[in-house]
């Protein structure tokens, strides 16, 4: 167990419990053995070492940005489960009382995704709907990853979540001018996270988000 532990040896400033990374560990079997049968993720990345460091690991810093005030966190496209099932295994055993909305439009992700919480005891809901499509949301954290574009993003949680605490955000190596060029179009507050698993990338903290008035 040790030598697993580790393995997770970046997220150590996150006090990560064995029993996460014994989760972590059984998410990625799972991931890999599903992975020969469907596309969960990318065959490149598909090797223990590539999901733990690209996937968990860099989904699992996040965690400092989730509103732990609020019982409800939604992904809005959450794919082979990343950051929601993450975020979903600490919240389990930091013994948060917290629902994970997983939004995901594939009927075989979203099998996979029922599959995992039942067999790792989370507390989601994995809605397989087009959340372009449903008005009127509602949640404490929003978090997505690999999704859209930053502005279609921002469009879409401006217009339709009704409420909201803030929205987490996974930027790459061009995330700097992304959010330059975001800020010109769009007014909000924000707090960056360097990444453990990139230097290249961050993660932005995003509250009251508001469309900037054309003169």
């Amino acid at each position: 167990m040790e030598e697993i532990i580790n393995k997770y040896a970046a997220l150590n400033d996150l006090n990560v419990s064995r029993e996460t990374c014994a989760d972590f560990e059984s998410f990625i079997s799972m991931i890999i053995e599903k992975n020969n049968q469907i596309n969960i993720i990318s065959k490149k990345t598909a090797g223990n070492d590539d999901i733990r460091e690209r996937h968990i690991i860099d989904t699992a810093q996040a965690i400092d940005f989730v509103d732990l005030n609020q019982n409800t966190t939604t992904d809005i496209g959450t794919g082979g489960g990343m950051p929601g099932i993450v975020m979903a295994i600490m919240m389990k055993n930091l013994k948060k009382d917290m629902k994970f909305r997983l939004y995901e439009k594939s009927h075989h992700k979203s099998s996979f995704l029922r599959e995992v919480s039942r067999k790792l005891n989370l507390d989601t809901e994995v809605i397989q709907k087009d959340i372009f499509q449903i008005t009127e949301l509602n949640s404490g954290t929003i978090m997505a990853r690999a999704f859209k574009p930053m502005p279609v993003v921002l469009e879409l949680v401006h217009k339709n979540f009704n409420n909201y605490k803030n929205l987490i955000l996974f930027m790459g190596k061009n995330g700097k001018q992304i959010l330059k060029e975001t800020l010109l179009d769009w007014d909000f507050e924000y707090t960056e996270k360097k990444s453990v698993t990139s230097k290249d990338s961050f993660l932005l903290n995003i509250k009251n988000i508001k469309k900037r008035k054309l003169n």
